[in-house]
């Protein structure tokens, strides 16, 4: 707890107070602290160390899909309502636990911007029993997650809209008619046919790699958004542009892939999580794929990252440039305002907003 309360004092002191841009910032909200995907709970430690407490930590830190390894979704700690004070409240991620007889009936989320600091998200769940709470928490999981690591990514987002890939944006604008920002970082670039690669090759050790794909085909039916179709293509293109000495290429270990149908600025998405390998070679790791049917020219835009590095924790980058993938930008969605943001989509049906827009 000392070592925490030191971090949090000395950022706040090396930050100050500066303007947030949030909904609940105002003109002197102080820079928020904490690393991404830190998350600070705060509820009476009797509860924390009981079941309903367990089953929100249990929740907080399972494990990232798609992920070789074992990592925890969030770094979590926690405090006290009574030890909340202006050392704790400028934490960048916050859930903040109401359980209260005499004031809720059922257990319900709201959330606020930007509350003590910017940017920050504060979650409160309202319960009016610890039984009640447990049973929430564990029906309402993934909506925690998906939430907290919605705003992660669209602080991402905001940075990338600061700071991009230029020539990249200018590569996908000429090659396939769409926009999309990926980190500066990614400085090394590989055009061909109805294909783009970039990767920070050229910046980083041989130790990690962290790449971004884009490629395309044509759309014939809904039977290519099926599990065995997604393998099958993927493991076609990229055989031809990922490709290492001899016979060794880039394949889909299809046992851990899992796909997903959602929607994404109302178009269709197919979300593909899972292993990727090198065929004759010892490389290997995770792989988010995102793909969409660009109606205006009768194709699918596929948009992937992965990243090469067997001895580091993957979640950080895979979750970086995760978010740059939700900065593509369809030939039919270019007029679309503020694209480089993720829609709370998944949350917005259970968690209500308690800021008056």
């Amino acid at each position: 707890m000392k070592k925490i309360i030191f971090s949090l004092l000395a950022a706040i002191i090396l930050t100050g107070c500066n303007g947030g841009s949030g909904a609940g910032a105002g003109l002197f909200t102080q820079t928020s602290v904490g690393m991404p995907y830190e998350l600070l709970v705060v509820c009476n430690h009797d509860l924390w160390e009981a079941p309903a407490g367990r089953a929100l930590h249990a929740v907080l830190t399972d494990d990232v899909p798609g992920l070789p390894q074992p990592e925890a979704s969030f770094r979590v700690s926690q405090t006290s309502p009574s030890a909340f004070s202006h050392l704790f409240k400028p934490y960048r991620n916050i859930i903040d636990v109401q359980i209260d007889p005499t004031r809720y009936t059922q257990s319900k989320f709201k959330y606020t911007r930007d509350k003590y600091a910017s940017p920050q998200m504060v979650l409160t769940i309202q319960s009016p029993n610890a039984t009640d709470f447990q049973a929430f928490v564990e029906e309402q999981g993934q909506v925690i997650i998906d939430f907290f690591t919605s705003a992660e990514m669209n602080r991402e987002l905001d940075e990338l809209k600061k700071t991009y890939n230029r020539p990249f944006l200018d590569s996908i604008q000429k090659k396939f008619d769409c926009d999309m920002h990926i980190p500066a970082s990614l400085t090394a670039i590989k055009s061909r046919d109805n294909f783009l690669w970039a990767s920070d090759m050229n910046n980083a050790s041989k130790e990690t790699i962290m790449n971004i794909v884009v490629y395309s085909f044509p759309y014939t039916d809904t039977n290519t958004f099926t599990h065995e179709y997604f393998v099958k293509k993927r493991n076609e293109i990229l055989k031809k542009h990922i490709r290492g000495k001899a016979d060794r290429y880039m394949t889909t270990d299809s046992m851990f892939v899992t796909v997903k149908d959602k929607s994404f600025r109302d178009n269709y998405m197919q979300e593909a999580r899972g292993l990727w390998s090198m065929e004759n070679d010892m490389m290997g790791g995770p792989f988010v794929s995102h793909s969409f049917v660009d109606k205006v020219n009768g194709r699918v835009i596929v948009a992937e990252a992965f990243v090469y590095a067997p001895s580091t924790k993957k979640r950080e980058m895979m979750r970086q440039l995760e978010a740059a993938l939700f900065s593509l930008k369809l030939p039919a969605d270019r007029q679309i305002e503020n694209s480089l943001q993720i829609p709370l989509i998944i949350i917005e049906d259970t968690v209500k907003n308690d800021i008056k827009e």
